[in-house]
């Protein structure tokens, strides 16, 4: 990182940041980290308020996505809609096809649903490794997380360190609600995708999401055949460790 900061600062850097609201952490982001800040956008409502938020104050944290081959058409859509209001260009970021190759002829098209382990491997070869390429050079990494999307998700702070990546990551919407987001998307007239007013909550892939029913849980409607605690891609850590997919060629975590 040409950002002279390290896990070591954390402490310092959270008190920085106590009481900021989205929009003034963000800044202080581009202070903090300039020239060295990337906002990660899965396409989802919560990214939408973030990508607006940045364009509206003229922000300079570049926003990339990863595209794993299975997004549903409105998600691509999104993509196209939010790149013509806001006069930007969102980097899109694919997996090797060669690695979907050969985990697609070793295990299947649809081998995510077969178990646990195939499907971070999956997950893994379609975000994990597309998200390093994404993340190589950057100091702070910008997330829509927020804490009431998933108890895994219950401790986790405003500004946190990936050590998987080596990176801070912050995530402004961390204490917001979902009514929160809802009221700023109508507020503002974000775009966002239609699949959200159908009953996605969290939208991935279009194999490994659905609507969720009433009196689920935010995350019941990603890899619902899975137990609550395995529903992280591996993208994120979670208390200290990261749920990480295990890769070809390498051996599983412990």
């Amino acid at each position: 990182m040409s950002v002279s900061l390290s896990q070591a600062d954390l402490p310092q850097l959270q008190d920085e940041i106590a009481g900021l609201g989205p929009v003034d952490v963000m800044q202080w982001a581009t202070t903090r980290f300039p020239g060295n800040a990337v906002f990660a956008s899965s396409m989802g409502i919560e990214d939408q308020v973030i990508m607006d938020m940045v364009c509206r104050d003229g922000l300079e944290i570049p926003a990339f996505t990863l595209d794993t081959g299975r997004l549903f058409q409105e998600t691509y859509d999104l993509i196209e809609a939010t790149e013509s209001r806001y006069g930007t260009k969102i980097k899109i970021y694919f997996p090797d096809a060669t690695e979907v190759e050969t985990m697609v002829a070793e295990n299947g098209v649809n081998l995510f649903y077969h178990s646990t382990e195939n499907r971070k491997r999956c997950c893994g070869v379609r975000k994990l490794r597309p998200l390093a390429r994404a993340l190589s050079g950057a100091a702070l990494w910008v997330c829509g997380l927020r804490r009431e999307q998933s108890s895994t998700r219950a401790d986790m702070g405003t500004l946190e360190w990936d050590a998987n990546n080596t990176i801070f990551k912050l995530n402004p919407l961390m204490d917001w609600s979902e009514d929160d987001v809802r009221a700023y998307v109508k507020a503002n007239n974000v775009p966002y995708n239609p699949l959200h007013d159908q009953g996605f909550v969290s939208i991935g892939c279009a194999s490994c999401s659905r609507a969720i029913k009433p009196g689920e849980s935010f995350r019941a409607g990603r890899w619902w055949w899975e137990e609550e605690e395995h529903k992280e891609c591996g993208l994120h850590w979670v208390d200290g460790k990261l749920v990480r997919p295990a890769l070809a060629g390498e051996g599983k975590d412990t």
